[in-house]
C-alpha cells in the first residue's frame, strides 16, 4: 500500500485551484461541440503547430486567458498570427469557445490543461513568438507564495520556448508580486527587460512598461484590481 503522504508530497505545486462555477448552458454546449473543433489534447508530446493551425506563422502563447476576451480581441486584430490559449477553468474555456464561433475566427487553439506542463511537455524550444501571462494569481499570503506561477524555473521554461526577439508581457496588480516577478526574470540571463533598453544605469530599476504595453483591453481582474485602488504593472522581456 503506497503511503497518501508521499504520493502527496510528490504532486507538482499547481499556481491554481480549480474552483468549481456556475456553467451555463450555452458554455456546456460549447464544451462538448466547440472544443473539439479549436481544442487541442494535451500529450506529453511535442506538439506541430503548423499541422495544429493548417499553416505557418508568427505564434503567440495567452496563459491563463480568463474568460478568453483579450485573447478573441488579438486574434480577431492580427489575422495573420496564430493564438494558443491555455486555461484550466470550463466556464471560461465555454466563454472563449462562444466568442471564437461568433468571430468566426480560425486562428485560435485552446488547451484545456495546466500551461506549465504545456510549455514543459507539448511546446517544442523557441516555437513561440511571444508569451503573454496577465494577472496570474498574486498568492498574496507568505505560506503561499510557492504557488505562484513565476519562478526561477518557470522563468527558464518561458525563455527556452521564445525564438531570440520573441516576448514575455506580464502584467499584476498586487505590487509585491511585480517587483518578484522583476527579480525572478532580471535572474534569467536569456532574458533582457524591454523597459531597461536605451536607459543608463543609474539604479532607477525596478523598470516596467509605461502604460500597458501590447494589452488591447482592460481584463476583468484589471478593472477590478484598480476599482480597489490598486496600481497595474506592466513587465515586458525578450529573449536574446
Amino acid at each position: 500500500m503506497s503511503d497518501s503522504r508521499s504520493d502527496r508530497s510528490r504532486q507538482p505545486i499547481r499556481s491554481y485551484v480549480l474552483r468549481g462555477g456556475r456553467i451555463t448552458r450555452a458554455q456546456r454546449r460549447a464544451l462538448d461541440e466547440l472544443l473539439p473543433r479549436w481544442g487541442l489534447p494535451y500529450t506529453p508530446a511535442p506538439l506541430d503547430l503548423d499541422v495544429a493551425f493548417g499553416r505557418r506563422g508568427p505564434r503567440v502563447m495567452e496563459i491563463g486567458f480568463g474568460n478568453g476576451a483579450t485573447l478573441v480581441e488579438l486574434a480577431r486584430t492580427r489575422p495573420d498570427t496564430d493564438f494558443l490559449g491555455i486555461e484550466v477553468h470550463p466556464p471560461g474555456i465555454g466563454h472563449c469557445l462562444l466568442a471564437i464561433e461568433a468571430g468566426g475566427l480560425t486562428n485560435i487553439r485552446l488547451i484545456a490543461h495546466d500551461a506549465v506542463e504545456v510549455l514543459a511537455h507539448q511546446l517544442s524550444p523557441g516555437s513561440l513568438d511571444e508569451i503573454r501571462l496577465y494577472f496570474p494569481d498574486p498568492w498574496p499570503k507568505k505560506r503561499h507564495h510557492k504557488r505562484r506561477i513565476m519562478q526561477p524555473p518557470f522563468a527558464a521554461l518561458v525563455a527556452d520556448r521564445l525564438k531570440p526577439g520573441g516576448t514575455f508581457h506580464v502584467a499584476t496588480d498586487w505590487e509585491p508580486y511585480a517587483l518578484q516577478m522583476l527579480d525572478v526574470l532580471n535572474a534569467e540571463p536569456r532574458l533582457v527587460n524591454a523597459a531597461a533598453q536605451g536607459r543608463s544605469e543609474k539604479g532607477d530599476a525596478p523598470l516596467f512598461l509605461q502604460g500597458k504595453g501590447a494589452r488591447p483591453l482592460s481584463t476583468r481582474f484589471e478593472r477590478r484590481g484598480r476599482r480597489l485602488g490598486h496600481e497595474v504593472f506592466d513587465l515586458e522581456y525578450r529573449r536574446r
